[in-house]
């Protein structure tokens, strides 16, 4: 019979996969709106293990009570920065060894499912809900990646898009080797 886990059981299952260290991976969120998509994606970035957020420009801080309903908690745990310029942001992770890649459709963009695993550490930048990611964070980006859309509406939500983004580029690293 199946049975639903809850509590310390679900934990104990989840543990069984968890790395011993977080995954080699930043999200950047360059000048996000919607602290709900925040949240999320605070949410989503801790659940996935990755090293921490970025937050750059107007994207609301983990303290705004908007972020907080959404996050559940998750932004008092996952390791977060803060950053005005989202270039700056960008600069400092390139000296630490990180590649950058920028979530965002252009002439150039791979699909995301094709990205190596010699990419890693890898510098996810997400862009704004309406204006995408700056050009200028386009010009210092190492490579675009883009998640293949079938149906006719051309973007997903930011907050989604780094969900399914995230979670397939854990798998190119577990599956790696």
């Amino acid at each position: 019979m199946i049975k639903k886990l809850e509590g310390e059981d679900l934990l104990i299952k989840w543990r069984k996969y968890r790395p011993s260290s977080r995954f080699p991976m930043v999200a950047v969120l360059d000048n996000i709106r919607s602290a709900y998509n925040v949240g999320s994606i605070f949410r989503t970035a801790e659940c996935a293990y990755i090293s921490k957020i970025i937050l750059c420009g107007i994207t609301p801080l983990p303290h705004n009570p908007k972020v907080e309903k959404t996050a559940l908690g998750t932004n008092r745990v996952l390791p977060w920065e803060y950053f005005e310029d989202t270039l700056l942001a960008i600069k400092n992770l390139k000296k630490e060894g990180y590649q950058i890649g920028v979530l965002e459709i252009t002439n150039q963009s791979l699909p995301i499912q094709s990205l190596s695993y010699n990419s890693f550490p890898l510098a996810l930048v997400l862009g704004n809900e309406v204006t995408g990611v700056e050009e200028r964070i386009l010009r210092e980006a190492d490579f675009t990646l883009e998640i293949p859309l079938y149906g006719e509406k051309e973007s997903l939500n930011v907050a989604v898009a780094f969900g399914v983004a995230i979670f397939l580029l854990i798998e190119k690293l577990r599956n790696h080797g």
